[in-house]
């Protein structure tokens, strides 16, 4: 069995989730409750699951809240932590990029399905909750652009400088990462979910296969249909009706 305590303070909402996950994953036992920051600090500490399902708004403050609190007694954090909330734009955003996984109210079976699926990948390999620090200091700056994204991977979660990738590349249900000065990377998400990230970092889809890091555009050639070369060597070509963009962008650098 998978340990799991939940923090909401909407006691309807807690019992809806532990009746969810009796009926869609009976793997994990519910050990405590919470309803406040105070109690989910004590019920973390104390009992130690593998996995907190947390509220972001709590009644003496947020989940954020309990994390901070428990890091600087423990140190780190040592579960999986799924962010359960209402449509906030910019914590998404920080648990897009934080590589952490969240539910959206009311939770739907299916996600919590996957979720699950995730934890327990996790789980099974050696778990790094590195990507929790990056949250917290996501969250801490309360800016809207962050420098780092953390992405997981086949053998855990690890940070990279958004300003060290080069392009990314589909790979059917997968993304490949080209980094500077490192080797390329496979993440199991699709392009488009990091082309909805990285866009407002300098980021350009000029393909349905590529996503690039305009820093490290060397040359567009128009000749051959029209392709770019980047810094890594790399020739990719540019679909039709990217072209006028990628001219746009060009034309103001």
């Amino acid at each position: 069995m998978i340990t799991a305590i939940i923090v909401d303070d909407d006691i309807n909402l807690r019992n809806g989730m532990k009746g969810l996950l009796k009926l869609y994953a009976p793997e994990i036992s519910i050990i405590g409750e919470a309803d406040n920051v105070e109690n989910g600090v004590t019920e973390i500490l104390q009992k130690s699951p593998r996995v907190v399902f947390l509220d972001i708004q709590l009644t003496d403050g947020t989940g954020f809240d309990i994390l901070e609190h428990i890091t600087k007694i423990e140190g780190t954090v040592n579960a999986n932590i799924v962010f359960i909330t209402a449509h906030e734009k910019y914590a998404i955003k920080a648990f897009r990029f934080s590589a952490l996984d969240f539910l959206l109210k009311p939770v739907d079976p299916d996600e919590l399905q996957q979720v699950i699926t995730k934890i327990k990948n996790n789980l099974e390999s050696k778990p790094n909750f590195s990507n929790i620090d990056l949250l917290l200091e996501n969250i801490s700056k309360k800016v809207d652009t962050f420098k780092r994204i953390a992405l997981s991977t086949s053998d855990g979660i690890h940070l990279y400088e958004i300003g060290s990738i080069i392009r990314c590349e589909s790979q059917d249900n997968y993304t490949k990462f080209h980094l500077k000065n490192q080797a390329p990377v496979l993440i199991s998400k699709t392009l488009k979910e990091y082309d909805e990230l990285l866009s407002e970092h300098g980021f350009e889809r000029i393909h349905q296969s590529h996503l690039i890091n305009i820093s490290y555009l060397k040359a567009y050639i128009k000749k051959d249909g029209g392709y770019v070369v980047m810094q890594d060597g790399s020739n990719l070509p540019i679909s039709q009706r990217k072209k006028d963009r990628l001219k746009e962008i060009l034309n103001t650098i």
